[in-house]
C-alpha cells in the first residue's frame, strides 16, 4: 500500500544500521524539503498536538475519493521536518481512499521510528497523521 517513495525510505533505513545514521537521514530530508512561505503558515494549517510548530497545507487534485492528495509541509524543528518529508512520501499523490486506507502506524513501525522517537515526537507524529487523515476524509466527502 506504500507509495514507491516511501518503500525506497524503508530500504535505505534497511542498509543504515545505525539508528543515529537513521535519524541524521531523516534530517537530511527534512532539510531537502522546500521551505513552506510564511503566509501559509496560518493557523488553518497547524497541526495541534505537536511539541513544535507545524503546518500542512493540503493540496488535493481533483474531487471526490478518486482525488489525488499531496500537501505542502513545514516545522520549526529539523527532525520535525525530516518527519514530514517522510509523510509526504507515504501520502503524496495516493487517491484520498488510499490514504485513509494505509496503516501508517504499521508503515512507520518498519522504519523503527516507534521505538526511537521521544513520546513528545511520537505523539506529535500521530496528530500529524490524524490530521492528514483527517483532510483526506472531509474532501472525500
Amino acid at each position: 500500500m506504500a507509495s514507491e517513495a516511501f518503500e525506497d525510505i524503508a530500504e535505505t533505513f534497511e542498509f543504515l544500521d545505525d539508528w543515529e545514521d537513521r535519524y541524521r537521514h531523516v534530517i537530511d530530508m527534512g532539510r531537502a524539503m522546500p521551505p513552506m512561505e510564511e503566509a501559509l503558515k496560518v493557523p488553518a494549517n497547524k497541526v495541534e498536538g505537536c511539541a513544535s510548530q507545524v503546518w500542512i497545507q493540503p493540496l488535493i487534485d481533483g474531487s471526490g475519493p478518486q482525488a489525488r492528495f499531496d500537501f505542502r509541509g513545514d516545522s520549526d524543528a529539523m527532525i520535525v521536518r525530516g518527519l514530514i518529508a517522510v509523510l509526504h512520501a507515504l501520502y503524496s499523490g495516493q487517491t484520498l481512499a488510499q490514504v485513509t486506507a494505509i496503516d501508517a502506524q504499521a508503515e512507520l513501525a518498519r522504519l523503527g521510528l516507534d521505538e526511537h522517537l521521544s513520546s513528545q515526537r511520537s505523539n506529535g507524529l500521530r496528530a500529524m497523521v490524524a490530521r492528514i487523515r483527517s483532510i483526506a476524509d472531509q474532501t472525500a466527502a
